[in-house]
């Protein structure tokens, strides 16, 4: 495992991560998260990730509590946790960035992971009813507070998160350092274009998710929808078009193709792909079963393999 600054913060993150999201309470109980999480770190992974809204909190009720059964070193690992749309109904206490939803959402968050602090706390979609200047400052505080150490964003227009940087910089505020995206083979263009300037000119950092396109990478959807998947989840049936999408299936049978010729599975190349773009700081890996994450960490070394002979027939298929 290799570790990569968290773009020009002095912060290290290791390559792969592990995510949360749709796992974590949905699939995954509490025994099942503590072997999962002890994998991934037993292959060098440091950053384990989640958010306010997975499972409705369920998701960082369960990882406080694997942590805890855990005992690591404070230090020596990297958690998460991302706002927005809120666990109740209340008018200032969904959809929304404001001050105060945010300054006590962090404080729900902590006590649901048994922690004093977060490492990264993420803005998790924009609200363009609130100023941005008004999200900033309330970060900004979070940060100055110690509950969390770095802040930053999550799926915003690339216009927004400029203008929240430079409102921190004209003010001498914490300002963000990280995007969570979502970047994967079929989902480029906000990362490699919009995105392009934060990398270059900000040295704005990133923790990607989706790194299989919600499964449809590895190609157990291939031919339908399998029992126990995500894609069979009832919460999640608004995957269920792009699972079942006939070109872009045609599309992960062709890259199977590749993988095979490399000796390595579709969801390996899938990552190793990913890891090839140096702006990538991190990609969060899923699984709802440890034997997933032994898979997907191996692909740490597929990445030699990428040869630009090979990066180039990976683009003819995608592009």
């Amino acid at each position: 495992m290799e570790y990569r600054h968290l773009g020009r913060s002095g912060l290290r993150v290791s390559e792969l991560s592990l995510g949360s999201w749709v796992t974590f309470h949905n699939q995954v109980n509490l025994d099942a998260a503590v072997e999962m999480m002890s994998a991934a770190r037993d292959a060098g992974v440091n950053f384990f990730d989640n958010a306010e809204i997975y499972a409705k909190g369920k998701s960082e009720t369960i990882m406080g509590a694997a942590l805890k059964k855990l005992g690591w070193r404070r230090s020596s690992y990297l958690i998460s946790t991302k706002f927005f749309w809120g666990l109740n109904e209340g008018i200032n206490e969904k959809d929304t960035l404001n001050r105060k939803y945010l300054l006590e959402a962090i404080d729900g968050s902590l006590k649901r992971l048994g922690l004093d602090h977060v490492d990264l706390v993420y803005c998790h979609r924009p609200d363009p009813a609130t100023p941005i200047e008004e999200t900033v400052w309330a970060m900004h505080n979070i940060v100055e507070s110690g509950k969390a150490i770095y802040w930053g964003t999550s799926e915003w227009p690339a216009a927004d998160i400029i203008a929240a940087i430079e409102i921190a910089e004209r003010h001498h505020l914490h300002k963000p350092v990280m995007e969570q995206p979502e970047y994967n083979m079929f989902h480029r263009e906000r990362f490699e274009v919009d995105y392009a300037r934060l990398f270059d000119d900000y040295g704005y950092g990133s923790t990607t998710w989706s790194p299989l396109a919600s499964g449809l990478l590895t190609g157990k959807y291939n031919d339908g929808v399998p029992e126990g998947s995500r894609g069979s989840l009832k919460r999640y049936d608004w995957l269920l078009e792009q699972l079942t999408d006939k070109a872009l299936i045609k599309k992960v049978r062709k890259l199977t193709e590749i993988a095979n010729d490399l000796g390595v599975s579709t969801a390996q190349l899938a990552i190793a792909w990913l890891l090839k773009n140096s702006n990538v700081s991190t990609v969060i890996t899923g699984a709802s079963r440890v034997g997933q994450v032994h898979q997907n960490m191996k692909a740490v070394d597929v990445v030699e393999k990428l040869t630009p002979d090979v990066m180039e027939a990976i683009e003819k298929v995608i592009a």
